[in-house]
């Protein structure tokens, strides 16, 4: 009775504001925090904090507002930023076992499809984890051909600074040289800085990595049924993607027609034999498209990240001729003018040594942390954490720490050397991550921007930087 009366008094409009605020009731209702849940900005129904921009000036604004752990909840999903060295150490290293696993973030998902080396989970994670860091091992560092081609690398890298006339955006030319680095791990060959399909590859990667980060990209992760099948900057991602895929399917494919397992040239060929080993293991996920996921995950944890440190060192370098002047001196010092630098270098060249590290400091190249999960409820700081909770950490508030750095907001290779101006490692220095879960990508990076550190120096061996403010009719 009491029911036909509503049902006969409510009109259409009626109707549509009552299942509005009944789905406004359940919405709050299942996404209610529990009790010492981290603090932060009110969500929108249904939505969340979609249109909060998570990049790291925001976020450190964020903090300012709600302290070193807070929460935002993106669609359906809740996550924790943790910012500061003390929070972060504690979640990646003190508390490693409790963020030991990566969450399912639908962008990403889509491409490396939960396999590979970087957003792999469990037993197929930790077996292609122990391969990939053999594999870097073993070709990194026992192999002196490796080094050996670094500095052929060199040799092609000033040939084409060289080639410049007048000032020049060095960004392509250092994509190329270290991504042929990277290409000597994966495919044991270098390209051509003129092959135009493989700088088409680079740029297609280069425009994925500048896109990912766009709020109309990251809507994709609120609700990925539906734009799924609209336009938007995620259908480029995903188109970018399958074309870079499509090129390590052929690469492999070259591979396999003249793969001899007793001479691995490569990652490709070590992957090869290891797919024949674990044949009678699938779960370890040995196979053609593991293979290619790992080989884009070495390519995305190595090319940009070294690429970008070196172009702010060249930056760096040319807006502080003083701090230029000392490199170019102990350059001299150590290596001369008669032959190429190499990595036993380093151990000689403190001053050097500690620029670079300042370079990667100062230079934010990954601001933000890619997001793990807590595997159990658990507690970090005052506040609890449910099993299932995304965590990112903030690694720019780490390396811009006041309490860790005597000068957090100015570029100074003063924060590596000691009393006696020697080369000193630094606890918050994590410009990449920390924990044992990051092994590879911190292992891939920071191999890759030590070879990259040839590069540097060769290229102070042979060319000054002026530094220079060019206004062109665009600007």
């Amino acid at each position: 009775m009491i029911l036909q009366f509503i049902y006969e008094s409510f009109d259409f409009k009626s109707w549509i504001i009552l299942s509005f605020v009944l789905l406004l009731l359940v919405d709050l209702i299942k996404y209610r925090n529990p009790s010492r849940f981290p603090p932060g900005p009110w969500p929108l129904p249904f939505l969340g904090n979609v249109f909060t921009e998570i990049d790291f000036r925001n976020v450190n604004k964020l903090a300012e507002v709600y302290g070193n752990i807070f929460s935002l909840r993106v669609g359906s999903e809740k996550m924790i930023i943790v910012s500061g060295y003390k929070m972060v150490k504690e979640a990646l290293i003190t508390q490693i076992d409790s963020f030991v696993e990566r969450p399912i973030v639908p962008l990403f998902h889509k491409v490396f499809k939960g396999i590979g080396t970087i957003l792999s989970n469990g037993y197929l994670w930790r077996m292609h984890r122990k391969f990939a860091v053999s594999h870097l091992r073993t070709f990194g560092d026992g192999k002196k051909s490796l080094e050996l081609r670094i500095q052929q690398e060199c040799v092609h890298l000033c040939n084409a600074f060289r080639a410049e006339k007048g000032p020049f955006n060095p960004m392509v030319t250092l994509n190329s040289a270290v991504s042929n680095i990277i290409s000597c791990l994966i495919f044991g060959q270098r390209f051509d800085y003129h092959d135009e399909y493989y700088q088409r590859i680079l740029r297609l990667d280069t425009e994925c990595i500048q896109l990912i980060g766009s709020p109309r990209a990251q809507l994709y992760n609120v609700c990925p049924w539906l734009l799924e099948y609209l336009p938007g900057p995620h259908q480029t991602i995903f188109s970018n993607y399958k074309q870079i895929t499509d090129f390590l399917r052929g690469e492999i494919s070259k591979h396999r027609e003249d793969w001899d397992p007793s001479n691995p040239r490569d990652l490709i060929d070590n992957y090869l034999t290891e797919m024949e080993k674990k044949k009678s293991d699938p779960e370890a996920g040995f196979n053609i498209e593991g293979l290619v996921v790992t080989c884009l995950d070495l390519i995305e944890a190595g090319t940009e990240t070294a690429t970008t440190t070196l172009r702010w060192g060249l930056l760096f370098m040319m807006k502080y001729p003083e701090i230029q002047e000392k490199v170019h001196e102990e350059i001299d010092r150590v290596i001369g003018q008669s032959r190429q630098p190499c990595l036993a270098d380093r151990v000689d060249m403190p001053y050097t040594e500690a620029v670079i590290h300042e370079m990667q400091r100062f230079g934010d190249v990954v601001p933000l942390g890619f997001p793990k999960k807590a595997v159990k409820d658990t507690k970090l700081g005052e506040y609890f954490i449910p099993k299932g909770t995304s965590i990112t950490v903030n690694l720019s508030s780490v390396l811009h720490d006041p309490n860790e750095w005597e000068t957090p907001d100015t570029f100074n290779p003063g924060h590596f050397l000691n009393e006696n101006g020697q080369f000193q490692k630094r606890d918050a220095f994590l410009p990449f991550s920390a924990g044992n879960v990051q092994k590879y990508h911190l292992m891939t990076s920071q191999k890759v921007i030590c070879l990259g550190l040839i590069l540097f120096i060769d290229l102070y061996l042979h060319f000054p930087f002026l530094y220079k403010i060019i206004y062109t009719n665009k600007q």
